[in-house]
């Protein structure tokens, strides 16, 4: 399954606004007070029964989007099913202003979601994750070095890693309108050596990725991704991966440069094997390096809901292993 906003367009940075009903039964909108500016915050949020600690998962909408995002939709009908909390609050909605678009106040209010969470029913802090594409993918792995020691994995899809060159990069496209969000949001053009420009980068996660602790990465990308109506190069996503990464495990920037310039992956980057949760695509690149991997498949700006859960739920197990057998 290729979940895509509003499932009708490729790219995952427009406003989603699905209707309530659209929503399973069990995930209810609540209003979370900021413990920050007092501004109360939609979120849709299910809790599960019983009195066992449970996963939560934190899912964040795109860049444009609000707490709406109806690929949450399907997240939440996993995590139903897999017995998890799920919480996907609005952080300020879209990123077209100063108090959206990874600012303080959206650090507080991913942390007030998880507080709400924790209030409602019984969390395990062992596992919380956090998941998001696009602008989700950009505030997801700008928490995770903000809010350091409160997550145990992130999944980020085609994620926006660095505010500055994604300007220029939307500056030269048909995109100008997301360059015109980070204007707005960062108090004008982000030129080196500007208060813009530092703004910008205090809202990148590339700066604050180093801060994140010893927690699980999965960051995905689009070969396609950055090309035509596609907004986010896949070099921001490499990047990210090679900030984790040991050297010898890096993807050089030649190496992304010819990514970037042929949408193709050729050997010896080419990935050998089969990954069958990324279904229909097929996975084109994939490095793991520690705890962090970075998957390129033959998709572009998307999200593919089953290889996150899958991928979310091997670490579940990996993290608290079920206990040994009697007999063993």
């Amino acid at each position: 399954m290729i979940s895509r906003a509003a499932d009708q367009s490729s790219s995952l940075a427009v406003d989603v606004r699905s209707q309530p009903g659209d929503w399973p039964p069990g995930v209810a909108r609540v209003e979370i007070e900021s413990t920050t500016d007092g501004e109360k915050q939609a979120a849709m949020f299910h809790e599960p029964g019983g009195d066992a600690p449970h996963p939560l998962l934190v899912f964040l909408h795109p860049w444009s989007g609000n707490y709406l995002y109806s690929t949450g939709i399907a997240v939440a009908e996993g995590c139903i099913r897999k017995g998890w909390a799920f919480i996907q609050p609005d952080f300020r909605g879209p990123n077209n202003r100063p108090q959206a678009m990874g600012s303080d106040l959206v650090m507080s209010d991913i942390a007030d979601a998880i507080a709400h969470a924790k209030a409602r029913c019984p969390i395990d802090p062992r596992r919380i994750y956090l998941a998001g594409a696009s602008g989700g993918g950009h505030a997801a792995l700008l928490a995770v070095g903000r809010l350091p020691g409160r997550f145990a994995a992130v999944s980020a899809w085609v994620p926006v890693t660095d505010l500055v060159a994604w300007h220029g990069e939307c500056g030269k496209s048909s995109h100008t309108n997301y360059a015109r969000d980070i204007e707005a949001g960062c108090g004008g053009k982000p030129l080196p050596g500007t208060p813009a420009g530092e703004e910008a980068l205090r809202r990148s996660p590339l700066t604050h990725l180093p801060q994140a602790g010893p927690i699980w990465f999965d960051i995905n990308t689009g070969i396609h991704d950055g090309h035509g109506k596609n907004s986010v190069p896949v070099s921001h996503s490499l990047r990210a991966f090679n900030l984790l990464a040991s050297p010898a495990d890096r993807i050089s920037e030649g190496e992304i440069q010819t990514l970037l310039d042929t949408e193709a992956v050729d050997a010896p980057l080419r990935f050998a094997d089969n990954d069958p949760s990324y279904a229909p695509r097929t996975v084109l690149l994939r490095r793991t390096s520690g705890r962090a991997r970075v998957t390129v498949t033959d998709g572009d700006h998307e999200i593919l809901v089953p290889a996150t859960l899958a991928w979310l739920s091997a670490i579940d197990r990996a993290i608290l292993p079920p206990p040994a057998s009697p007999h063993e």
